[in-house]
């Protein structure tokens, strides 16, 4: 992203005379109090399964939440709570939750530590991850969407930031290296929180950063300014938390905080700290803040607060455990989207309204390279919220040449070439669309996207998770397959793991047409969608079509058939589908393009199957696993009085993507092969 110009905001510098102590105070004790509740009664009680105390963290999380406000985004982890009870939510929520209770976090769907927090007016708990590094990516795409929304959008720059919080151990990850690089690569209002406590789980801090101290090994860090020091006395984590909020507020370029803290209970509530020497322990208590604190602030009612506390700590306990639990029967509900926006997040693609399933052809056949970056280039046009991002996609036009041209047109904020990671690019791209923006992040080869499983895993079951409070609507697009010769890098399908990820929908387009229709309806659509671009068919002869018009769109999970008749029916998706045209010549056959596999036409395929009574499936994937078992499973169980001959399957075998062109030719699913598979059918 290109640097942006903007008028310096006006920043609220709150140094730790300006703290209304009270309110920490109140917070802190709040807090233990939680904490004491759970491990002592509901914990005991089976009333929470899991429970992390935040004791020793307390009083400096509590500091930072006080300065976020509204614009402002906080990703933080399972220690987390006494920020979110400094940006306000409701001490039922923060119960009832871990006790898996109705409403909350997430109506009962998810661990009560791993929060979310919608808060109008204020900042936003963005959607916690149950992995360690995680939340750091997706808080660099918030970051960037911040900028961005002042130069493209012209939107004001009122000074509103990202922070990530994690722990030591958390800086030893992928994510938070790749939100490092995005972050000082690209100068974002990006405020690195790193609580260290010295241990993960068990494992001290030396096994994880060499010296113990992650902010010195960064001192040289290019374009990121660090804090360093003590979590535990008020006044310096007060000075540290206002200095580094005030660099990143005034558009400085990303901070980093690194605050020493005690842990003062396990990990969680079933670790014994049996790894702890008891000299350990003792130094640990020593540095407890809030004796510190009380000391620090004696002229406060300490008395009045905790009783005051423990009576409202009390009432939510009532409230929370009066709760029921959600209803089982809605525990499918918003898997995807169902007609009801999300909290936050999504609603950055056009309108469908005026838009046709019915192909208007025009012009000469186009390939599906320029059917895709046609489609890309309108949207691009008419949607100031769409932008374009991945490894060489800027001045190269992607390796593939999809989007040859789309920067020079649309300016590096808009299109812009990303780090070789991954993790970074849909992590960033689910900030983006949590802030409200149309991502298109693309990964170079469908192998790829293994490094980014984590954040696409995470992206599907957001809207799931958090009961459609947030949901990160996104457009990844993954070229695969094989193209002339193979390799096991480069030539992997594998579609049935997106498949297999709650949440996404998979498109696998064999032709320019479907390509224009599917790719326009993702970029309009409410859920992320994963858009398999076959490398095979970007320029293949075959997969030429007419431009469609431009108010095409296809819908999810209706399948075309390509050629029709009555002895047997062959399912089967991108490349394959003009191989098995062409094995089909000459029977009376039903051949049927899925075009989608989340969803996928089902009716389409027990409808023929009931007339042929018979049926292929025929895919380039492995067949172990492979998505047409799925397909055979659902013909078995609603189609098997129908059948005349075993439901059967032409695939690749169980072995990577051979690299020489024989090789490749004897592994791909050939006409000959397919071909065989049909006259045995038949003739069965």
């Amino acid at each position: 992203m290109a640097d942006v110009m903007t008028a310096e905001p006006e920043i609220e510098f709150r140094t730790a005379s300006g703290i209304d102590w009270a309110e920490v105070a109140r917070l802190v004790t709040t807090s233990r109090a939680l904490d004491a509740l759970e491990e002592t009664r509901l914990v005991p009680e089976k009333k929470v399964l899991y429970q992390f105390s935040a004791r020793g963290h307390d009083m400096a999380q509590v500091i930072l939440g006080m300065h976020l406000r509204n614009g402002d985004a906080a990703c933080g982890y399972y220690r987390s709570r006494p920020m979110l009870l400094a940006l306000g939510v409701p001490l039922a929520d923060a119960l009832g939750s871990g006790m898996g209770r109705a409403g909350g976090y997430s109506d009962g769907r998810d661990i009560g530590v791993v929060f979310n927090y919608p808060n109008p007016g204020g900042a936003h708990a963005l959607p916690m991850c149950g992995g360690v590094g995680a939340q750091y990516a997706p808080a660099a795409g918030w970051a960037q969407s911040i900028l961005y929304k002042a130069s493209v959008l012209g939107e004001k720059d009122d000074g509103a930031i990202a922070v990530v919080l994690g722990g030591d151990a958390s800086c030893a990850t992928g994510g938070f290296w790749s939100a490092l690089t995005i972050a000082t690569t690209q100068s974002l209002p990006l405020l690195f929180y790193v609580e260290d406590n010295g241990f993960g789980i068990s494992v001290p801090s030396h096994y994880q950063t060499p010296g113990c101290d992650i902010a010195a090994n960064l001192a040289s860090f290019k374009n990121l300014a660090i804090w360093n020091g003590d979590g535990t006395d008020p006044e310096e984590a007060a000075r540290l938390i206002g200095e580094a909020i005030g660099h990143v507020r005034g558009r400085k370029g990303p901070a980093l905080i690194r605050l020493t803290v005690p842990r003062l209970e396990g990990h969680s509530y079933q670790d014994t700290q049996a790894y702890k020497s008891p000299e350990t322990i003792e130094a640990e208590w020593s540095r407890d803040p809030l004796p510190k604190l009380k000391t620090f602030a004696s002229y406060l009612d300490w008395d009045l607060i905790e009783s005051s506390v423990e009576a409202e700590v009390e009432k939510a306990r009532e409230e929370a455990e009066a709760r029921g639990i959600s209803s089982p029967e809605q525990v499918t509900d918003h898997v995807f989207f169902d007609g009801e926006a999300s909290q936050v997040g999504g609603g950055a693609g056009l309108s469908l309204v005026d838009t046709t399933d019915q192909p208007q052809p025009d012009g000469q056949r186009i390939n599906m390279v320029t059917a895709i970056r046609r489609v890309l280039d309108q949207e691009l046009a008419a949607n100031p919220k769409v932008l374009l991002f991945g490894e060489d996609i800027g001045p190269k036009g992607g390796v593939h040449a999809v989007t040859l041209g789309l920067q020079e047109k649309y300016g590096h904020d808009r299109v812009f070439d990303t780090s070789l990671n991954e993790e970074g690019i849909v992590g960033r791209a689910v900030g983006m669309a949590l802030a409200g923006l149309m991502p298109v992040p693309e990964i170079q080869f469908r192998k790829y996207a293994e490094p980014a499983t984590e954040q696409i895993n995470d992206c599907g079951t957001m809207r799931w998770r958090t009961a459609n409070r947030f949901s990160a609507p996104m457009v990844l697009r993954v070229p695969g397959g094989f193209f002339k010769c193979g390799d096991p890098w480069h030539s992997q399908t594998n579609e049935v793991q997106f498949v297999h990820n709650p949440g996404w929908k998979v498109a696998v387009p064999s032709n320019a047409e479907d390509a224009v229709g599917l790719l326009r309806g993702s970029l309009r659509g409410s859920d992320p969608v994963l858009f398999f671009e076959h490398r095979a068919m970007l320029d293949d002869s075959w997969a030429r079509r007419p431009w469609p018009g431009d108010k095409f769109v296809l819908p999810f999970g209706k399948a075309k058939k390509t050629r029709e008749g009555d002895r047997i029916t062959i399912v089967t998706w991108g490349a394959m589908v003009p191989r098995c045209e062409a094995a089909a010549e000459g029977i009376s056959a039903d051949v049927i393009d899925l075009r989608t596999l989340m969803p996928w036409d089902r009716e389409m395929v027990l409808e023929s199957v009931s007339r042929t009574r018979r049926c292929l499936i025929v895919h380039e994937d492995l067949r172990t696993g492979g998505f047409g078992a799925e397909i055979a499973a659902v013909v078995a169980d609603e189609a098997f009085l129908d059948l005349d001959a075993p439901v059967a399957r032409v695939t690749m075998p169980d072995i990577p993507s051979p690299h020489h062109p024989k090789l490749l030719e004897w592994a791909v699913p050939s006409v000959e092969r397919i071909r065989a598979e049909i006259d045995r059918l038949v003739g069965f």
